[in-house]
């Protein structure tokens, strides 16, 4: 399967109700036939193989959050072409095509939500946006995120999906890296939690900064999660890579992250962890 596939459930194997037996798909992974409706009630993961696929930024928010507490922060801020860049299209018309694809106006949405009751800020990447690239705009949402959280002493929780710096931007989504690690540090040395979400594919700039920062780095199971893909460094060193390299399960093996959470259980671990770090001592 390619670094950057959909990951979405091949053709449907019936779409009419002939026979009252509709909405079959066959799992990209195991090839077992499943329902559409089993798929969804199971977050969308393959109730045969448990493999993840991908969902939407709107179908995280509300795995996460309370329903109807999500609020959206700085939609105000889009991306504009300071290069006036041009590959075998102008940028500003990727962007309108990403927009009007997503209905997004970038590759990550901010805001504050609760878990549980519990107030927190989050970050959404989004793959389906430009492959979840990191550009100025989204560099600066989630910097702001983290200085709102600072102001307010919220936790914060980013689920990152990204191909990487934007190179429609070139340094200027480079310079996305440290500023957003630089807002990271203020936020620690406040003693304030940030919790890392790695999800599949978490690759390039984003690894290399505020996705390899949390105090606690969660993924979700066979997830890549790389700077570099695999064939690139099979390439530049001229030798295989071990079985399962760049995923989740060999980089807990390796201590780079200190979980792997199943999906439908990722709201509980982080309202336990979220509630560990919250926690005053007994003598306050």
């Amino acid at each position: 399967m390619g670094l950057f596939s959909r990951d979405k459930p091949k053709i449907k194997i019936q779409t009419s109700k002939k026979d009252s037996f509709s909405g079959w798909l066959k799992c990209t992974n195991c090839n077992e036939l499943i329902h559409a409706n089993e798929l969804e009630k199971n977050f969308s993961c393959c109730p045969k193989c448990d493999y993840h696929y991908r969902i939407t930024v709107e179908q995280r928010i509300d795995l996460l959050t309370d329903p109807g507490t999500f609020e959206v922060f700085y939609e105000e801020l889009k991306s504009t072409d300071p290069l006036n860049f041009v590959d075998t299209e102008n940028y500003p018309e990727r962007l309108k095509k990403a927009t009007e694809n997503t209905g997004h106006t970038e590759a990550v949405r901010v805001g504050r939500g609760e878990m549980n009751g519990l107030p927190f800020a989050l970050a959404v990447m989004d793959f389906n946006f430009m492959g979840g690239s990191m550009g100025s705009v989204v560099g600066e949402r989630i910097t702001r995120l983290i200085e709102f959280a600072l102001e307010n002493r919220l936790p914060v929780i980013i689920v990152s999906t990204s191909g990487g710096a934007r190179m429609q931007e070139s340094i200027f989504s480079l310079m996305q890296m440290a500023k957003t690690s630089s807002a990271l540090a203020r936020l620690s040395e406040k003693k304030i939690p940030f919790i890392s979400v790695v999800t599949n594919p978490t690759t390039g700039g984003v690894t290399a900064s505020f996705a390899s920062l949390g105090d606690v780095i969660l993924a979700e199971p066979n997830a890549l999660i790389c700077f570099a893909g695999p064939r690139v460094i099979e390439q530049t060193i001229g030798q295989k890579l071990p079985p399962g390299a760049q995923k989740s399960e060999f980089l807990l093996e390796h201590g780079m992250i200190d979980d792997i959470v199943r999906r439908p259980d990722l709201k509980s671990k982080l309202f336990t962890i979220l509630s560990c770090f919250s926690a005053k001592p007994e003598h306050e």
